[in-house]
């Protein structure tokens, strides 16, 4: 899998990046604490630039962010919560989800967006109430940069770290990320079983 991983991101580049990461984003197919520490080691070795590498990454995030932003701003949150109730089994998102986000965002206002952004299973959701509540589209898109480019930051710099030991260390990094991605693929199969069940 960390083979595959470096492979896009050698063969496609800056794009290669930008699409892992949007498509994280929209639907979590590969997480980003994968996509993100690879580019960066791909950075490392001097094929990409280490800035062109976080820009791209960036962007990607932030278009990733919009459809849900404007699902949120279209249909609000009681049509967010009717989608979720037809559509949330496979996006393993149930209208509780919804409520959580939308109180958080009410609490801590527009940095949650931000905060949010660093935190996985927020990291999508967060730009829903950001949508319901109205958020003018540059202020969403402005705090988002915020918390993405500091997510962006760390992940690639641990891949940047681990340029002089990948060798050394492939094979444990390729049985990890097997494992990540297969808790990761059980978690979901396991929450689209018990969205089934209710």
């Amino acid at each position: 899998m960390s083979d595959w991983i470096i492979d896009v991101i050698q063969r496609s580049g800056y794009l290669g990046i930008a699409m892992l990461m949007l498509l994280e984003n929209v639907f979590p197919p590969i997480p980003s604490e994968l996509v993100l520490p690879f580019a960066g080691y791909v950075a490392a070795t001097g094929q990409l630039h280490p800035l062109g590498v976080l820009l791209s990454a960036a962007t990607g995030s932030l278009l990733g962010a919009l459809p849900w932003y404007f699902a949120g701003r279209k249909l609000g949150q009681g049509g967010l919560q009717q989608f979720a109730r037809r559509h949330g089994r496979w996006l393993t998102l149930a209208p509780p989800d919804i409520d959580r986000a939308q109180q958080w965002f009410r609490r801590h206002g527009p940095s949650s967006v931000a905060f949010g952004r660093l935190v996985p299973a927020v990291r999508s959701v967060i730009s829903m109430p950001a949508g319901v509540g109205q958020m003018p589209l540059l202020r969403f898109l402005l705090w988002s940069a915020v918390g993405t480019l500091a997510w962006s930051t760390l992940l690639l710099s641990i891949g940047f770290a681990l340029e002089s030991r990948y060798e050394q260390a492939k094979d444990t990094i390729e049985w990890i990320t097997r494992g990540v991605v297969a808790m990761l693929a059980g978690l979901y199969c396991w929450r689209v079983w018990c969205f089934g069940k209710t």
